[in-house]
């Protein structure tokens, strides 16, 4: 049998025991179709937060690429960080300011790193290319996120996160979806008490909310 019909066969056999499907679509048999993979291009905003750190994102977290966040986050679906890695690149090269900067995935806390097995925002930054240093860890439980307010949010990450050996470098943060940006603001406060200069924020989507300033670079 030709290695080209071998090869199918075994994709074949390996897609009934295994089956793939669109992150993005579910259309069968891809693990991301090409409409899905084109709706990843980055279309690239920026926001500040209250102490008008920059935190630039790839895209809205909204259609296509929430569903393809949340599969790589929720499902295991390790493969997408590479594609996702890509539009995270995009907004690190907008929010380096240049020189010896030194990159800092937000720490994924301990229940989730036991849930899923891997630390989302590093997996994603590495895929990207972009070397993640492990200079921010978790130091105390937090609650899920979701359905919290702004204030909550903010009450929720307080005290969470412990710098390490970060006086007097020069840092952008990474994480994978900005909502409120109260997680990010701990993760700077953590930091800057530390003695780094975080410079900005990348991130690979931001969470439309209404009351934040959004801007689309041009």
């Amino acid at each position: 049998m030709p290695s080209s019909h071998l090869r199918g066969a075994l994709a074949e056999a390996l897609s009934l025991v295994f089956p793939t499907w669109c992150a993005g679509c579910d259309l069968p048999g891809v693990p991301l179709c090409t409409d899905c993979a084109a709706a990843l291009a980055p279309d690239p905003r920026m926001r500040r937060l209250p102490d008008g750190l920059r935190v630039h994102s790839a895209f809205a977290f909204e259609g296509v690429a929430a569903r393809v966040i949340r599969a790589l986050k929720e499902e295991g679906r390790t493969p997408l960080a590479r594609p996702l890695g890509a539009a995270l690149r995009t907004a690190a090269q907008a929010a380096d300011a240049g020189g010896d900067v030194h990159v800092v995935p937000v720490p994924t806390s301990r229940a989730a790193l036991r849930r899923r097995g891997y630390r989302v925002a590093e997996l994603v930054a590495t895929r990207a290319g972009l070397a993640p240093e492990r200079l921010l860890v978790a130091a105390a439980p937090s609650a899920d996120q979701r359905g919290l307010g702004r204030a909550e949010r903010a009450g929720n990450v307080a005290g969470t996160m412990r710098a390490r050996r970060v006086a007097g470098l020069r840092i952008v943060l990474v994480d994978d979806v900005v909502t409120t940006g109260a997680t990010l603001a701990e993760a700077v406060r953590t930091l800057r008490d530390g003695g780094a200069d975080v410079l900005a924020a990348a991130t690979i989507a931001a969470t439309p909310l209404r009351g934040i300033i959004t801007a689309h670079r041009a």
